[in-house]
């Protein structure tokens, strides 16, 4: 009959001493392998032989020799050792021989900004490694515990709940657009001609309201939003072919400046900073595939927004 061991009973504290006196088949050499005495040695020795109800080492000629059952055992516990050192070394990541599906929540901005740069690194460092860009939405949160959606952009200023991590990859800044013959372009704009022309507002989560409706009524004054879009380039699209302005990314602007048509101005706002983070959670704070692809983001994105890049959490 084959006897059930209850690993609770034993102590695995002499599973490296038992390794070491079956490699070295000498006490004092196999106590000064694990850094202890030879005393000590001496009784975890008589604890394994209790144990295995087998002397493992016998005398011989030339010294102790291994029994046919610690021979048979060497092996299994070299191996059972490899493996517990394993299990608590933290995982190497290789991206040229990594497979692995990267779902990270991004806007049209990043999509068309990052996206290109970040495909062409890949397939240079990591072929194996895909990308699928996931859509924002309420359950986002959710979906990032599940492992759904590994990461997402966001702003530096948007809240975070607990459960959550951020790293700044980049700043970029905000801008004014409007097209070439709009009858404002050719002025500089005051907080009150927000107020005189109709919005383009981008509402990936909520109603396209921003921190700059908050400074307009700090002011007293109030702008009108006449297109909600999630989509900043069909925002962009709409401002080229009417008299309606929006408020978005300066780098995005500026690489559609030239195709649609379209002016960019500074914003008379007095902070037109829009600091870049990405966002993951906790749960997978140390997944060496992501730590990896994070950096590789924040390389890309240096390389492309003009605005310094720091690290922080």
């Amino acid at each position: 009959m084959i006897r059930d061991v209850n690993l609770s009973g034993l102590d695995l504290n002499l599973l490296p001493q038992l390794g070491a006196l079956l490699r070295r088949c000498n006490v004092t050499r196999a106590a000064e392998e694990v850094g202890l005495s030879q005393p000590a040695m001496s009784r975890a020795l008589a604890r394994l032989r209790a144990e295995f109800d087998d002397a493992l080492l016998a005398r011989g000629r030339d010294g102790l020799v291994l029994t046919p059952r610690a021979a048979e055992l060497l092996p299994r516990v070299e191996a059972a050792l490899a493996d517990l050192k394993a299990l608590f070394r933290e995982p190497q990541f290789d991206a040229a021989t990594a497979e692995r599906t990267i779902r990270i929540a991004a806007a049209d901005t990043q999509t068309v900004l990052l996206v290109p740069a970040l495909m062409a690194r890949l397939a240079e460092a990591a072929p194996g490694v895909s990308l699928r860009v996931e859509s924002y939405g309420p359950d986002l949160l959710q979906r990032m515990d599940k492992g759904v959606v590994d990461l997402a952009f966001a702003l530096a200023t948007t809240p975070l709940p607990p459960g959550t991590v951020s790293e700044s990859i980049a700043e970029d800044r905000l801008a004014l657009v409007m097209r070439r013959n709009h009858p404002a372009a050719d002025r500089d704009w005051t907080l009150a001609d927000y107020a005189r022309y109709d919005h383009v507002g981008v509402a990936i989560i909520g109603d396209g309201s921003s921190e700059l409706d908050a400074i307009l009524a700090a002011s007293g004054l109030r702008r009108r939003i006449a297109l909600v879009t999630p989509h900043f380039t069909a925002a962009v699209a709409a401002v080229a072919a009417t008299d309606l302005v929006t408020t978005i990314s300066a780098t995005f602007a500026e690489r559609l400046a030239e195709p649609f048509g379209l002016v960019l101005k500074s914003p008379p706002l007095p902070d037109a900073r829009l600091p870049m983070t990405l966002v993951w959670s906790h749960l997978r704070d140390r997944d060496p595939v992501l730590k990896w692809f994070r950096g590789l983001v924040g390389r890309v994105a240096a390389g492309v927004y003009p605005g310094p890049t720091s690290s922080g959490r």
